[in-house]
């Protein structure tokens, strides 16, 4: 995928992002470069200082994509929140244009690899597409979805994922978990075949999916492709994990009710105390309450169902009665390896779309009421509503993820990991799981935990794991407060943010100078308007050094004495203690003459 053009025409604007605000992403002869080098993979840098509106930029694309999403995904699986046309769907227009790798199962002969697509919304109309190199492709989304042109027309995945508590980013990608745990529910009271992937093709891949992350990872690829792991981290083999299924929860009678025709039939024995017309439900001998068996659409069939390839791959399996919990043990090595890519398609994203749905059963607590608040809301903190399960109420939870660390003689667990590892381990593994996808990757601040060598080597990693093979392409968008991710990107690929501190409205511009291989110093001055090379405090104490050198009345060499003793080595030091020498030697000629 490659981005050309983004307009916000709501009369509202969107965040600080203004009603006419428009950026050209490539122009016709970078894009032309760009095309003759499909390997050469490099991210949008958004930087700028804080408050200035990077993020708003990736929200803007987040919103419009879950727009079409919604728009997507099939109508008998969305909840009646999203139904109608009067949902909000800020913002309500806008133009977007960008190119899409056309898959091959989709390309004719003599037809072009890109498709050059146009997506807008006017004032009072659904959304339109066009497919310009077609040119007599113009068409409503339910015309345009129809024998497989979502897969030329939108990209594969638009994968999401903030270091902090982006709630707006994470927000459009929250709604659509919602409608993939909906999915599923619908699913289980129709009693369908569920897939082993999630419907919908926006992620947050959020810590929540750290573990997941990492496991596929060292499950499938191999030595090369592992390398940015075990060069920064360490990481070496993987030697054990569990997998905590818990199978059923008890609901309310009204959820009952959802999952069966209505009448409350008690169930014969035979059905082993299920209900007749849904054997996904039934009455606890204990309680007398109603009883859903969550997990059974992933198991009903052994052969080809989520749990049953689960199961086939452990070292150890049983099912623990009191808790009506599936106990997984793993205990890796080339067979568990073996067994994994025999069962899941040879692929770490097969493994990892697995984990999602099971992942999303833990959605099961959030009322119907707060669900529809989040779908409808613009601007929702869905960490603070949406409520955090203790373990053990879990439908799903990994335990003892354990692997050998170099330097470490015992197997470590993933938590015992910094912050900046475990975040260097998410940013570099989700691009690894998608790398073969033609996928839209926003990323907010990755870098935040990194010390300054990790940070200065971000660049050459992600390049790493995204190499492009020339029959797929990924657009990534970054936004960062580092200077050194600057110096790894060519001026086209840098987006320098400002905000107008009376209007609020946000413009977008390119460094007037090759920021590639530019000196920390000087992008620091030219991109965050910070002259000085050193902090704060030691800048007032150098200006104050500075003001009784202008005073006069110092004796010079004690004063330099003092400024090499108090003051450790940087440029300002060095023009300080200059300006002093050279004053002495001025006045030195002075006396002389």
């Amino acid at each position: 995928m490659k981005l050309l053009r983004l307009k916000i025409t709501d009369p509202k604007g969107f965040r600080s992002l203004p009603c006419g605000f428009e950026h050209h992403f490539r122009s016709e002869w970078t894009l032309q470069d760009e095309l003759a080098r499909p390997a050469d993979f490099a991210p949008f840098v958004c930087a700028g200082p804080n408050g200035s509106g990077k993020s708003n930029l990736l929200e803007a694309l987040a919103a419009i994509f879950y727009q079409l999403e919604v728009l997507r995904v099939r109508r008998s699986f969305l909840p009646e929140a999203l139904q109608g046309e009067n949902q909000d769907s800020s913002p309500t227009t806008f133009e977007l244009d960008y190119l899409i790798r056309v898959p091959a199962q989709y390309r004719r002969q003599d037809g072009p690899a890109w498709a050059r697509v146009s997506v807008w919304r006017n004032p009072g109309e659904s959304v339109r597409f066009r497919w310009e190199n077609q040119a007599d492709f113009s068409a409503d989304p339910n015309e345009a979805f129809k024998g497989g042109h979502a897969d030329i027309l939108l990209p594969e995945y638009v994968l999401g994922y903030s270091s902090g508590e982006n709630e707006i980013l994470s927000l459009p990608f929250f709604k659509m978990r919602f409608v993939q745990y909906d999915e599923y529910w619908q699913a289980l009271a129709q009693q369908l075949s569920y897939p082993g992937h999630p419907e919908t093709r926006l992620a947050y891949l959020d810590n929540g999916f750290s573990q997941a992350i990492l496991l596929c990872n060292l499950l499938f690829h191999d030595e090369a492709s592992l390398q940015p792991f075990r060069e920064d981290v360490g990481v070496e083999a993987l030697k054990e994990f569990r997998i905590i299924i818990r199978r059923s929860i008890e609901v309310t009678a009204k959820q009952a009710a959802q999952l069966t025709s209505g009448d409350y039939v008690l169930p014969s024995e035979s059905q082993d105390g299920r209900f007749a017309d849904n054997p996904a439900i039934s009455l606890s001998p204990e309680t007398g309450g109603y009883v859903v068996h969550l997990t059974q659409r992933l198991e009903s069939d052994e052969r080809s169902s989520i749990i049953g390839k689960l199961k086939r791959c452990a070292t150890l399996s049983y099912h623990d009665e009191e808790s009506d919990s599936l106990i997984l043990d793993y205990w890796v090595n080339d067979a568990t390896k073996a067994a994994f890519r025999n069962n899941f398609d040879d692929s770490a994203l097969s493994l990892f779309q697995a984990f999602q749905v099971l992942l999303t059963l833990n959605l099961y607590s959030v009322s119907e009421q707060l669900k529809t608040d989040i779908y409808r809301s613009t601007s929702h903190y869905v960490s603070e509503t949406v409520p955090t399960l203790a373990s053990d109420q879990r439908i799903m939870r990994f335990k003892f993820v354990k692997f050998m660390k170099q330097g470490v003689s015992e197997p470590m667990m993933l938590k015992d990991l910094s912050d900046g590892e475990h975040q260097l381990l998410h940013s570099l593994g989700l691009c690894l799981l998608f790398r073969n996808t033609n996928s839209l990757f926003l990323l907010d601040e990755p870098e935040t935990h990194f010390n300054p060598d990790w940070r200065a080597n971000l660049i050459s990693q992600l390049r790493q794991c995204l190499p492009g093979n020339g029959d797929v392409g990924q657009e990534m968008l970054i936004t960062t407060h580092t200077p050194f991710l600057i110096s790894d990107s060519k001026p086209d690929k840098v987006l320098i943010f400002k905000k107008d501190k009376i209007s609020g409205e946000v413009s977008i511009s390119q460094p007037d100078y090759n920021t590639l291989g530019a000196s920390i110093n000087k992008i620091t001055m030219s991109t965050f308007g910070k002259r000085e090379t050193i902090g704060g405090h030691a800048q007032a104490l150098l200006e104050a050094l500075r003001a009784r050198f202008e005073h006069g009345g110092e004796n010079a060499e004690e004063l330099i004495a003092e400024i090499q003793r108090e003051l450790g080595d940087s440029v300002e030091k060095v023009l300080l203690i200059n300006a002093i020498l050279d004053r002495q030697e001025r006045r030195g000629r002075t006396e002389q003459g």
